[in-house]
């Protein structure tokens, strides 16, 4: 088995067996992101697909978590992918979990019981980058949606039984909209309750539309003690009932992670703690790594 271009998968799926159903991304016009600006969009042959996952058989005694790359794997029509969660049943009945990235548009293109028979086959988790709650944030990074179309996806996977991690960027608002980027995010995350919530910070790769704005001085970034008053902010209006939080991605500048709302004034703490006076921060060089 060959990749196509460079594959990216969630800290969670390190371990996972990737295998690509589409290439690149079907939306790629974020301007933030710079992950699939190489890959023209298309959804690989089914064959190909079977014939990748046969291939690993023959490679793989055994095979735990499969996780379905590029972008958006929900982009594929839902016959289409209940083939392929057979196929892995059928091919590796020791996976006990299917993993993939999903865009709001592709959860809204299908019903909460297309959804729930994707998830009887073994789709049982779903990755969603919601990167702000803000409308106006959401249309500067070009994400093709408003807020409640983003909480109305969310609510439609959790509601299907499978499970959803979201992920929120730091910083993406700039120094001019870090508080309603902090506020209206909690309230998309909390509207939506998800199981997980990763908060990442924002890393500017010089080949995305995002840096040209940088450079011409029409965004200003976040400095590292910003960052955890937004930081700060966004944790102190989320309402979940029980949500596994973490911030130890390597773009952040301070790892964080509990369960909430149990370790809410924990979580405080230790960002009060950061905000303290010659605190020192991750290297902005070890936060690429």
């Amino acid at each position: 088995m060959r990749y196509e271009g460079a594959v990216y998968r969630p800290p969670s799926e390190a371990n996972s067996l990737i295998i690509q159903v589409t290439i690149g991304c079907s939306h790629n016009k974020c301007t933030f992101c710079s992950m699939y600006k190489d890959k023209k969009f298309r959804v690989r042959e089914q064959d190909k697909i079977l014939e990748d996952l046969r291939e690993m058989r023959e490679y793989y005694k055994h095979v735990k978590r499969i996780f379905l790359a590029d972008g958006n794997a929900l982009v594929l029509k839902t016959e289409v992918l209940k083939n392929i969660l057979s196929n892995i049943k059928e091919i590796f009945p020791e996976c006990d979990r299917v993993g993939v990235y999903s865009a709001p548009k592709d959860i809204l293109g299908k019903s909460v019981n297309e959804l729930k028979e994707l998830h009887e086959l073994g789709l049982d988790i779903a990755y969603l980058g919601i990167e702000s709650g803000n409308d106006e944030v959401l249309k500067v990074i070009n994400k093709g949606v408003t807020s409640q179309q983003m909480i109305k996806a969310g609510q439609r996977i959790v509601e299907s039984g499978i499970k959803l991690s979201v992920m929120i960027i730091s910083g993406l608002g700039g120094t001019s909209k870090w508080r309603d980027h902090a506020i209206d995010s909690a309230k998309v995350v909390s509207a939506i309750n998800p199981q997980y919530v990763a908060l990442l910070t924002l890393l500017i790769n010089k080949s995305s539309e995002m840096s040209e704005k940088i450079e011409k001085g029409e965004m200003k970034l976040l400095s590292p003690k910003e960052i955890m008053l937004e930081t700060k902010m966004f944790i102190e209006n989320l309402e979940l009932e029980h949500c596994v939080f973490r911030s130890n991605h390597a773009s952040n500048y301070v790892a964080l992670g509990g369960v909430l709302p149990q370790d809410k004034g924990i979580l405080l703490t230790e960002i009060n703690e950061s905000l303290k006076e010659n605190f020192d921060y991750k290297d902005e060089f070890m936060r690429r790594l």
